[in-house]
């Protein structure tokens, strides 16, 4: 499932870049990508430096990404929760692109009205013995407070676009940005409640061992706030806990339908 996210999370991000999308199957992603992206993410600021003042237009590379383990081939890049090139991407985003508004494209002579959808794409760690992140993303209309999960999912079908379409108005929302971030907090709340947490019990295990052992190695007073601040370091490393993170979002303005 996480894999699927992730997946449906990149092709977003490079269609919302205008990059074209070469190959798209599951577990794997080729993009052509702009000027613009190339200068973002692969690392070349020579290259561009040199042919912009030669003159030249230059060449921006395409990037293939592996998002199914099962799928490396050892020629293109893995991409993972965790890895450099996804900070990569979510740092871009922080820096460019946290927040946006869209309309949805409405080729109509009808007047049609768009509803205002808050959409979020939160990163979910889960830190403890063992790392793990997850990307979620939820819509919630706010007019009448219908709430979707996988909201990029159905966005990726939709043509959207900065301005509005002809004929078309927009819907005033009856609930408040900061009421809406509560409903979907309160949702991821009890998203995560509902997981398996073996992995925080097996932490907080392992914690309390190496704790029992390090208490072995210290046998006087004397040695005490050296300990103690082992002890704390430990508690650091193991003490399991669960971190939400906005990484973009903005409101989407859609046809009713939606």
């Amino acid at each position: 499932m996480a894999i699927r996210k992730l997946h449906t999370f990149l092709q977003s991000y490079f269609t919302a870049h205008h990059c074209e999308l070469l190959h798209n199957q599951e577990g794997v992603l080729t993009v052509q990508l702009t000027e613009e992206m190339d200068r973002a993410l692969m690392n070349r600021p020579f290259y561009w430096h040199y042919i912009k003042k030669m003159g030249h237009p230059g060449e921006p590379k395409q990037l293939t990404l592996i998002t199914d383990p099962e799928k490396r081939d050892g020629k293109h890049e893995w991409i993972h929760y965790g890895s450099p090139r996804l900070h990569q991407i979510v740092n871009h985003l922080r820096e460019h692109e946290k927040y946006t508004k869209l309309f949805e494209r409405v080729d109509s002579k009808q007047k049609t009205s768009l509803f205002p959808w808050l959409v979020t794409n939160i990163k979910i760690s889960y830190q403890g013995k063992q790392k793990k992140d997850e990307m979620v993303s939820i819509g919630l209309q706010l007019v009448n407070g219908v709430m979707k999960l996988k909201m990029m999912d159905d966005l990726q079908t939709k043509p959207m676009q900065n301005t509005i379409s002809d004929y078309c108005y927009t819907i005033s929302p009856m609930i408040k940005l900061q009421s809406g971030f509560k409903r979907i907090e309160k949702v991821l709340k009890t998203y995560v409640e509902d997981q398996d947490h073996d992995w925080a019990e097996a932490s907080l295990k392992t914690m309390e061992e190496e704790i029992d052992l390090l208490r072995h190695f210290y046998k006087t007073d004397a040695e005490n706030d050296e300990m103690k601040k082992e002890i704390d370091d430990i508690k650091k490393r193991y003490s399991p806990y669960i971190a939400f993170e906005v990484v973009n979002g903005g409101i989407f303005y859609l046809k009713n339908e939606a």
